[in-house]
């Protein structure tokens, strides 16, 4: 899931050049202060799946487990007939990796990067990419990032140092968006730490017309398009047409995978075998979330 990109998260992927932004799990779990007041957590019985979660990170992880990620871990524990157990975490997702994996307070950490260098990752169980959301009576249709219909666009809902924002940049919509997008956080700045978007502020900006359009990835999203009572339209970002300054192509789409550690082969071979057995179960969950599937 989880966090950056949430320990592994989405909205924390980075795109390089964006100082002071989190730009990738590793690079922000590595720039955060040390963790304090580390629990102390039992070690795995064999019949468990200690799970790393934060205990508040929408719509991902909850502690009540009625988040996304908290129900697909539940999935793929019953499917290896072991108990899941959650080692929930008061601080952001970003931080699972560095402050719970590697000190083996627990085994995995969901939605990771399918490549992220730190871990090592399971089969990816879904791929989804960023979506731009709208207003249903907008209209809005875009397949490229030259279309004319960004030219009446001015305020746009976009994590900091996501590829959204480098897109922003990419196509010279950043400076006039600036003050609106640190509203969103209330003009905390992210120098040297972590500072997120919530998800479902994004969205209630752009029902309420505050914003033209948000940008987000898309499984961060759909559980608030899909409640929203305004009728709201959600639609998977183009392949980028505009490269960064730095002349390197902005990726959009991802594929999420589960997260051992670097040498838990035989772990990582058995959540291998139940995600493709809970494969039917755990794409049930994603549409039922609303999850736009790639």
């Amino acid at each position: 899931m989880s966090s950056s990109k949430r320990g592994s998260r989405q909205w924390a992927r980075a795109v390089s050049g964006l100082a002071g932004a989190v730009l990738s799990a590793g690079v922000a779990a590595q720039a955060a202060p040390a963790a304090t007041g580390t629990p102390v957590v039992a070690a795995a019985a064999p019949d468990e799946l200690r799970i790393c979660a934060a205990q508040s990170e929408a719509p991902y992880s909850f502690k009540d487990e009625s988040g996304l990620e908290n129900r697909i871990a539940k999935i793929v524990a019953d499917t290896m007939h072991k108990k899941p157990v959650f080692v929930w975490a008061d601080k952001p997702a970003i931080y699972l990796v560095r402050d719970y994996l590697d000190k083996n307070l627990c085994d995995v950490v969901m939605g990771v990067d399918a490549d992220d260098p730190r871990v090592a990752t399971t089969r990816p169980y879904y791929r989804s990419g960023y979506v731009f959301v709208s207003r249903a009576d907008r209209n809005f249709e875009v397949d490229n990032w030259g279309s004319d219909r960004f030219a009446g666009v001015s305020k746009f809902a976009v994590g900091l140092g996501s590829p959204a924002e480098a897109m922003l940049k990419a196509i010279g919509k950043y400076e006039n968006n600036l003050n609106y997008m640190y509203s969103l956080v209330n003009f905390r700045s992210p120098r040297n730490q972590y500072i997120r978007v919530d998800p479902a502020r994004m969205v209630n900006e752009v029902a309420n017309g505050t914003a033209d359009l948000a940008i987000a990835f898309g499984p961060e999203v759909a559980r608030y398009v899909k409640s929203s009572p305004v009728p709201l339209r959600m639609a998977l970002v183009p392949r980028d047409t505009v490269p960064d300054n730095e002349g390197k192509r902005i990726e959009f789409q991802y594929a999420e995978s589960m997260a051992v550690r670097r040498g838990d082969r035989d772990l990582q071979a058995a959540l291998d075998v139940a995600v493709e057995k809970a494969a039917p179960r755990i794409r049930q969950v994603l549409i039922d979330e609303g999850v736009p599937l790639i």
